[in-house]
């Protein structure tokens, strides 16, 4: 049973609060035993369980885990005068702190292991223990405790990270605690709430920007965890219903509490008000929610059983389509695409909360689940290393997933499938073989993030940039952090840039923020103008939206500066703003091919500008080889300039190609250069290791001065050099590319698909749209149906309407909203398109 946004708010009013957590309150022994099952299922989440850890499977695991609780142990031996463990500084830098909380955590960790084969000294070493409480006492008498002198650097630190580690550690030890230092919950539970200085009164605030998303329910899991502490049932109820707000669908024009964090209809999941984040925050709100169904299971306090649907539902439609053969996509994971730990990492992640939602699930979604686990595994060249995963029995629940022969490998997505995010701009494309994925912006959506020093050249990676994921391929070879350090800011695939060079943050400002708290608009670290201007600025332009029709998809963006280049005159004068080109693009969503339009391509500050039809890259050990053909039939080999038909890419080592067919495009520049740079040029805290990749660039070049220009190409995934040659008498027709209408056709696949840009009537190929809209028609025969798929792009008209052309036609069958009218010369359709978001609406037609 799905529980829509409706009903669950439904359950979070006061009338109807039972639906989830039991209306009365429950008596003081149910109180009780409801906080003891609790405590004690959080420490087998973490720990293990004497079953789960007997397993070899868990071996690294338990490994891992004493290694770590050694290692520390042995820097608290070696704590010079004034440190608590040896070497690492205190008092200045809250990551600093966050370690040493950490450290104690995982000390505590080990002697609550229950160990696997091999027996251990540290499972319930009481000696261990009180070293790990005496060092909690420690840390807050001198460095946590005061508050201030607390709160320095990074808020979250303060509010959720340090007191993740502390509850955590608090709960493995609540019995040593309750025997040894019984002050230290009462004495940290107030200094916990003390610190959340985004809350009220030491409390959520869920008016707070800082308390949303995936940060809220880190926030709401910890005080869970201090309720069940301190047998305080109505922290614990607080809690559970704070963290209920995360399950219910954004509807973003119903706002709750002002929230635009968390997820959409459409599958798309934002944090930090606009940011496209699935691949980051998002991984990290659903392992949150899983782990919090896990503690809460049998005691009583809410009925979790009821949300597994919802969480499931975002696993299908906001998860799967974004990981291809076991990599998360770049397009969703903010500054995170700038770390080294892998896309396969990633998602290695998501599969641990996966295989934790399957236990908690039942029949078809159990099933269901269970298989999309087996897919990932039998899918992925990455190595899944389970590990890594949180807890043991995880790694168990895993290992009899895939070592039971009953249970099938089977994706979550269909084999074709094609997905429009366009709540947070974004569309995904997939056909055996290959995935495309493509990252738009607009007023509604940031254009990047930058933060913290992480992702430091971001400027254009929310304009038009793309990632053609080739099936087969070790994805680590074409993208991930090595992708971002290799191949030029400027020259992302998708990306129309003016020439210039642009500087980082750290280098304009010295630090990783800009500073200006004098100012009217206040800029400090975690200040709204610092996220506005810095962080993650928004587009300027409304329009960036899409259709999507059964497997088929069009999408369209007008490419627009960031707020800070409209709102210059309101900025402090030292604050260094960028504008961008200027460009009309439309990506048309194929089986073969993805069609590429662009319009109104050019600077209107006169500076050149260079379009990325791609940009790939290979290990320099690898066989890459490029063959095309120009216009005028004669072949072409190597890089150089060219008036080119067709170009193929060839990785011989990679088993990969990609084909590229120039519709109608100025003059192609070629390049494969071998590409070395440090890991630390997007990153400030990565190591300073140096990469090398052998880098295609595809791009158009565009003179300083120069009339904007039009240009049209097709990627072909897997192409041959026979099909690439066949495409200028193939199915496959530019129908208009201007700025102000941008439309194609296919005739093998009885296709007809536009986008409009400008107000008033726009007439192709047997289409008058009005007003700005996307629009795809697939016709079988004929006298066979007539399907047409219809979406606002601007997400801000009341109705779309079209004329086809020709005979009148009825209607078959159509979604909610649509009308179909017989006219004068065709037949006309009403779409109402009022508060969808970008949603498509289809009909089917017939004589």
């Amino acid at each position: 049973m799905e529980i829509t946004r409706r009903r669950l708010l439904a359950a979070l009013s006061a009338a109807g609060l039972l639906t989830v957590i039991p209306i009365r309150p429950a008596a003081a022994d149910d109180v009780a035993a409801g906080s003891t099952r609790l405590l004690a299922n959080t420490v087998a989440v973490f720990a293990g369980t004497t079953e789960s850890n007997s397993r070899p499977e868990t071996a690294a695991k338990l490994a891992a885990v004493e290694k770590a609780a050694r290692a520390n142990l042995k820097a608290m031996d070696a704590a010079g005068p004034g440190e608590l463990f040896a070497g690492l500084v205190l008092g200045s830098n809250e990551a600093g702190l966050n370690t040493a909380f950490q450290h104690l955590y995982e000390i505590a960790l080990a002697t609550c292991t229950p160990p696997g084969g091999t027996p251990s000294d540290l499972y319930g070493d009481t000696l261990a223990q009180r070293r790990v409480l005496d060092g909690l006492g420690w840390l807050h008498d001198h460095y946590y405790g005061d508050q201030s002198k607390g709160y320095y650097g990074n808020w979250f630190y303060w509010e959720i990270g340090l007191a993740q580690y502390i509850s955590k550690t608090l709960v493995l030890l609540a019995d040593e605690v309750r025997a040894y230092r019984p002050d230290l919950v009462q004495t940290y539970v107030a200094s916990m709430d003390a610190y959340l200085r985004n809350g009220i009164g030491g409390d959520v605030n869920l008016d707070s920007r800082f308390h949303t998303g995936a940060n809220l329910a880190d926030i709401t899991t910890n005080r869970i965890l201090q309720g069940a502490l301190l047998g305080d049932e109505t922290r614990i109820r607080k809690a559970l219903t704070d963290q209920l707000t995360v399950f219910a669908t954004i509807d973003p024009y119903h706002l709750n509490h002002g929230v635009t964090d968390g997820d959409y209809a459409d599958g798309s999941f934002i944090q930090h008000a606009s940011v496209a984040y699935t691949g980051s925050y998002g991984k990290g709100l659903l392992t949150r929610v899983v782990q919090t169904l896990k503690i809460l299971d049998g005691t009583g306090f809410a009925h979790g059983e009821v949300l597994v649907p919802t969480v499931r539902s975002w696993v299908q439609n906001g998860f799967a389509p974004l990981i291809f053969e076991g990599w998360m996509m770049e397009i969703v994971k903010g500054r995170a695409v700038s770390r080294t730990d892998s896309g396969y990492t990633d998602v290695a992640v998501v599969v641990e909360a996966v295989v934790d939602l399957s236990s908690l699930a039942s029949g078809a979604d159990a099933a269901a689940l269970k298989s999309y686990v087996k897919h990932i595994r039998s899918a992925s060249r990455g190595t899944l290393d389970p590990g890594r995963f949180v807890s043991p029995v995880s790694v168990v629940r895993y290992a009899d997933i895939i070592g039971d022969a009953s249970v099938p490998a089977e994706d979550l997505n269909a084999a074709s499938r094609s997905v429009a995010f366009n709540a947070m701009d974004r569309n995904v494309h997939r056909r055996p073989g290959y995935a495309f994925a493509l990252a738009r912006s607009s007023d509604r959506i940031s254009k990047y993030e930058y933060m913290n020093g992480e992702n430091l050249m971001p400027w254009f990676q929310g304009d038009g940039a793309y990632y053609l994921y080739l099936s087969g391929q070790d994805q680590s070879q074409a993208y991930g952090v090595d992708y971002f350090a290799t191949v030029s800011p400027y020259g992302l695939a998708g990306v129309t840039a003016p020439v210039e060079q642009r500087r980082t943050v750290p280098d304009l400002y010295g630090k990783p923020y800009y500073d200006n708290p004098g100012h009217p608009l206040n800029f400090t670290s975690s200040s709204e103008s610092q996220n506005t201007y810095v962080y993650f600025p928004r587009g300027t332009d409304q329009l960036s939206g899409g259709a999507v029709l059964g497997a088929y998809a069009a999408a369209a963006m007008v490419q627009s500066s960031d707020v800070a280049d409209r709102d210059k005159h309101l900025l402090p004068e030292d604050f260094v703003v960028y504008r961008n080109a200027a460009a009309t693009k439309s990506w048309f969503l194929l089986d073969e091919e993805i069609v590429v339009l662009a319009a109104g391509v050019g600077d209107p500050a006169g500076r050149a500008v260079t379009t990325t039809v791609d940009a790939r890259t290979a290990s320099p050990g690898d066989q890459v080889s490029l063959t095309g053909m120009l216009r005028d039939g004669r072949p072409w080999t190597g890089a150089g300039t060219g008036d080119l038909h067709w170009l193929r890419y060839v990785n011989t080592t990679q088993r990969t190609a990609v084909g590229y067919v120039f519709l109608d495009t100025p003059q192609v520049r070629v390049s494969l250069d071998e590409v070395t740079r440090s890991r630390r040029v997007v990153r400030t805290s990565n190591p300073d290791i140096a990469v090398t990749r052998a880098v295609l660039g595809i791009t158009v070049d565009q003179a300083p001065g120069a009339e904007p220009v039009c240009m049209a190409y097709a990627l072909v995934p897997n192409a041959g050099g026979k099909q690439l040659a066949s495409y200028p008498n193939g199915p496959l027709k530019v129908l208009a590319n201007t700025p102000h209408l941008q439309a194609i056709s296919h005739t093998g696949l009885g296709l007809r698909a536009a986008h409009t840009f400008t107000p008033g009537r726009h007439e192709v190929a047997g289409l008058r749209i009005e007003g700005p809209a996307s629009l795809i028609v697939q016709s079988r025969g004929y006298r066979g149906p007539t399907t047409v798929a219809v979406s606002d792009p601007t997400m801000g008209r009341d109705t779309v309407s079209v004329l086809l052309r020709g005979r009148s036609l009825r209607k078959v069958s159509s979604d909610d909203g649509v009308r179909v009218s017989p006219v004068r010369g065709g037949t006309r359709v009403d779409v109402h398109t009022r508060h969808a978001y970008g949603r498509s609406f289809t009909v089917t037609l017939r004589d």
